[in-house]
């Protein structure tokens, strides 16, 4: 649990920033060179490495050179581990709301709401 723990902090890490999620968002319609990852992007080409670095580290990207050139690509698994650590959240808070929700149910049937008088 604690390595999943620390697998969903740089996987959260890596999405915290709006340069890497956009470099997500273009890596989610497929492969793509370095090159074309930072042309959008308003920095230097060492910046956008360390960004693909932070993006690989946490698992979100795999990259490979053919050639000269440096392809990305994304990698779905990690992002299926977020996508089922916030799913568990919206569950576990959909049963919250559920139990206020037939809570509150209860007291109105009882008389015990608001009568609509302030």
């Amino acid at each position: 649990m604690l390595n999943q723990s620390a697998d969903l902090d740089r996987l959260f890490h890596a999405l915290a920033d709006p340069t890497r999620r956009a470099m997500i968002e273009r890596l989610s319609r497929g492969p793509a060179p370095v090159s074309e990852l930072a042309k959008p992007i308003a920095m230097s080409l060492p910046a956008v490495m360390q960004h693909l670095g932070v993006l690989e580290a946490a698992g979100l990207v795999r990259s490979e050179k053919s050639g000269r050139v440096r392809v990305c690509a994304i990698e779905p698994k990690a992002l299926s581990q977020a996508e089922q650590w916030i799913d568990a959240r919206r569950i576990e808070w959909e049963r919250r709301l559920d139990r206020l929700g037939d809570y509150l149910k209860t007291l109105e049937s009882k008389g015990e709401g608001h009568d609509g008088q302030d």
